[in-house]
């Protein structure tokens, strides 16, 4: 069954989410990702994994509490367009907290994220993964594989309670890898961006929940986009949910989201996890 919750109509252009999207695309100083702050306690370890795909190498990181030492779900995360970073890593903490394992994906190459990026640049790596759609499973199977079996050398996660998660772009790679029969027991995508199929009559393989989380006022993915997904799992009998906060833009869940179309709301930001957090306790 879906759930939506409308708000008012959008009126902006795709065509232009380049120029809206140009301040979310810087990366914040170090240290000064805390709008949605972290227990200073907690024992945050940030644990790079390294796999190879077609001869290039790629570092994903797995995100965890060590002081809590029983077994936890697994989040496999696809961040957005700036790839593994600081600010990607600070919102993993987050997700994290004591609850869950989170197992970033890196589909960029190693060291993508280490320097800022101008939006053209940021836009030019979102589409040279979202256009080869076979990197894209691949890719993002062979970081799924890697960060999993660190995770379960390390006696981390419980192997029966696998979630994924994808912010913007990394929405849309996620739920390709879920199209094309990925192992995920749910799927929650925050402001997705891309997500219908990049080829059109992929079929619909998706085996677990879906959640997306979006804003009414999202110019870079209008309704008529998530009409087509609210279809696409309808026909597919997908348990699906899309949440729409009336009025929100993009990258709600971005604290560096400073570009009006493009904003950063911390009040929906905590409302887009506790869902989460909801969800993932109703699926596994």
């Amino acid at each position: 069954m879906g759930m939506i919750a409308a708000g008012g109509p959008d009126q902006m252009q795709r065509r232009q989410f380049l120029g809206l999207l140009g301040g979310a695309a810087l990366p914040m100083q170090p240290g000064q990702f805390r709008l949605i702050a972290m227990n200073e306690e907690a024992k945050m370890v940030e644990k790079k994994v390294s796999y190879d795909v077609d001869g290039r190498k790629f570092e994903g990181m797995l995100v965890y509490d060590d002081s809590v030492k029983s077994k936890r779900p697994a989040i496999f995360m696809q961040p957005d367009w700036k790839g593994v970073c600081a600010d990607t890593i600070g919102q993993a903490r987050t997700v994290a907290g004591k609850d869950y394992v989170v197992l970033m994906a890196d589909m960029f190459g190693a060291g993508y994220g280490d320097k800022p990026k101008t939006p053209p640049e940021l836009a030019a790596g979102m589409r040279a993964v979202h256009d080869n759609v076979p990197f894209t499973i691949s890719c993002g199977g062979k970081a799924y594989a890697a960060l999993m079996a660190e995770a379960n050398k390390a006696g981390l996660v419980d192997p029966a309670k696998i979630v994924a998660i994808g912010y913007c772009a990394g929405g849309g790679y996620a739920l390709e890898q879920a199209r094309a029969g990925a192992d995920f027991k749910g799927l929650v995508v925050f402001h997705v961006t891309n997500p219908n199929p990049a080829q059109a009559g992929t079929p619909c393989n998706i085996k677990g929940r879906v959640l997306a989380i979006h804003g009414s006022a999202d110019p870079v993915t209008p309704k008529p986009m998530m009409d087509a997904l609210e279809q696409e799992l309808t026909t597919a009998k997908v348990d699906w949910q899309i949440m729409t906060f009336g009025g929100a833009v993009h990258s709600f869940c971005d604290p560096t989201a400073n570009a009006g179309p493009t904003r950063y709301d911390e009040k929906l930001c905590r409302k887009s996890y506790a869902m989460m957090r909801e969800f993932i306790a109703e699926t596994v």
